[in-house]
């Protein structure tokens, strides 16, 4: 079982969607992270350099979630996976992206999310 880093909830208000609605007014987003590497050296040494600092990883997915829009949460996600992999010595990384005001005539449910897996190569 691999450790792992977790960040849950993270909310931040973009203007991501199919829709033009969407896209001109904006809505929240909530995001969860979880990077997968080797936590054994920073649990020795207690010693911030030896591992991933959160707020910094906070920072990336809030440039991210609030800059340019795109049309689907699955672009959102992806894109915040390449670049989790690319800015930190993670090994894997969960992405989930929730949207939840989704706006789907009549429906009823708490959010519509997405899920993405990506491993470093």
């Amino acid at each position: 079982m691999a450790d792992r880093i977790i960040l849950k909830g993270m909310t931040f208000y973009g203007y991501h969607g199919a829709t033009p609605h969407e896209k001109e007014r904006g809505q929240p987003f909530v995001v969860d992270i979880e990077m997968e590497l080797d936590l054994s050296r920073p649990g020795r040494s207690d010693d911030l350099r030896d591992t991933v600092d959160y707020s910094a990883v906070y920072g990336v997915v809030r440039e991210v979630v609030e800059g340019e829009g795109r049309n689907l949460l699955e672009s959102v996600a992806d894109g915040l996976a390449q670049r989790l992999l690319r800015d930190f010595p993670l090994d894997t990384v969960t992405v989930r992206v929730a949207k939840p005001h989704v706006p789907i005539h009549g429906a009823m449910l708490e959010s519509a999310a997405v899920e993405v897996h990506r491993r470093r190569e």
